[in-house]
C-alpha cells in the first residue's frame, strides 16, 4: 500500500509517499514556510506524488500530523487530509507531533525510554512520555519546565523536541538527545501511521486554546434607528 504523509504542524509544509509494504519512501516534497501552508500545501503534496511516480489513485491512505503545533498550521493539514481520505474514499490516519518526535529518537536509541517535549511558550510544555516499548505512559498534557525535569530526572529518558535542552538545563544534567527540532521527519509520520493502521478520523491536537481571541471589550454598540 502506498501511503501520503503531511505535515503542516510547524515551519515545514512537508509530504511523502510511503510504500508501507517495502517499508521504503518513494518520494517527497518539503517547504521551510513558517506561514502559508493553505496556499502551498497541494503543491507539495503534488511534488512528493510526482517524485514518487504516482498520483492519487494510487493512495491506500492518508496520514497528517496533528499536533500539537501551529494552530493554523494544523487546521490545513487535517482538513486537506480529511478531505483527501473522503473524496479518494481511503482512510485518513493521525499521528500526534510528539508522537513522531518519540518515534525518531527511539530509533536512534532504541529499548529506551523517551521524553518528547515542545517549547509552548507561557513557561508551558507540552510533553510525552514513552517508555522503552514506546507505549505512551504520560500525556500529551501541559506541563512546566520544573515538573517535565523532574519527570526527566526520575527516569533518565532521551530527551526530543524543542523543549529539550530546556529540560536538560533545569535537570542540571546531560541526556541523550533525539531531535530537536518542533516536527520530526516526514517519513517518521509515513512509518507510524503504517504501522498504527486505520482508527478514528484524525482531529486537531490542542492543547491550549488559540492565542487570538476576540476584542470583547472593543465591541461597538448597535445604532438604533
Amino acid at each position: 500500500m502506498k501511503l501520503l504523509a503531511i505535515d503542516c504542524a510547524a515551519n515545514l509544509c512537508a509530504a511523502c509517499v510511503y510504500d508501507a509494504a517495502a517499508g521504503k519512501e518513494l518520494g517527497r516534497s518539503v517547504l521551510d514556510l513558517g506561514k502559508g501552508h493553505a496556499e502551498h500545501l497541494m503543491g507539495v503534496i503534488e511534488g512528493a506524488l510526482k517524485a514518487a511516480g504516482t498520483d492519487f489513485t494510487g493512495l491506500g491512505a492518508i496520514a497528517v500530523a496533528t499536533g500539537p503545533g501551529s494552530f493554523t498550521g494544523l487546521r490545513v493539514g487535517v482538513s486537506a487530509a480529511r478531505g483527501l481520505a473522503l473524496a479518494l474514499k481511503i482512510p485518513a490516519i493521525g499521528v500526534t507531533t510528539l508522537e513522531a518526535l518519540a518515534a525518531e529518537a527511539a530509533a536512534i536509541f532504541p529499548r529506551r525510554a523517551v521524553l518528547a517535549a515542545l517549547d509552548a511558550g507561557r513557561e508551558e510544555i507540552h510533553a510525552a512520555l514513552y517508555d522503552e516499548r514506546s507505549v505512551l505512559i504520560y500525556g500529551p498534557a501541559v506541563t512546566t519546565l520544573s515538573q517535565a525535569a523532574a519527570m526527566a530526572t526520575d527516569i533518565s529518558p532521551v530527551l526530543a523536541g524543542t523543549a529539550a535542552t530546556q529540560i536538560a538545563a533545569a535537570a542540571g544534567r546531560s541526556f541523550d538527545l533525539g531531535g530537536t527540532a518542533a516536527t520530526a521527519d516526514i517519513a517518521v509520520y509515513a512509518h507510524r501511521a503504517a504501522a498504527k493502521g486505520e482508527g478514528e478520523k484524525p482531529k486537531p491536537l490542542y492543547l491550549r486554546g488559540a492565542d487570538a481571541k476576540p476584542q470583547a471589550g472593543f465591541v461597538l454598540s448597535r445604532q438604533k434607528n
